[in-house]
């Protein structure tokens, strides 16, 4: 990777002092930047995996009998899953999702 540094002042090539350029810090290769120097490359955005589980996460979800925690359903069955997202000593999170109004929440 090369970076942005100044260049020292040399009596031999009065031209190029204190003038920017790219430098690598492994070997001794310099380029002058004698002009503006501009450059934008869009990158491509990698597909990531959800850590979640994703879109098939509710497919193989157990049901369990749990009061919905939206007050305007009377919803009393969930889909659920667990899932250990902290250290090993600490229990682990269970995911819910009403049956009737898709709601999802954690405990």
């Amino acid at each position: 990777m090369l970076t942005v540094a100044r260049l020292p002042h040399n009596d031999y090539a009065p031209h190029l002092s204190d003038k920017n350029a790219f430098e690598c810090r492994t070997c001794p290769y310099q380029y002058v930047l004698d002009k503006r120097y501009y450059e934008r490359k869009t990158m491509k955005r990698k597909e990531v995996e959800d850590v979640m589980g994703g879109a098939d996460t509710w497919k193989n979800a157990d049901k369990t009998e749990v009061q919905c925690p939206n007050e305007k359903c009377e919803g009393s069955e969930a889909y659920f899953y667990q899932l250990q997202i902290r250290s090993a000593d600490e229990p682990m999170t269970s995911f819910f999702r009403c049956t009737t109004c898709a709601k999802q929440w954690r405990e």
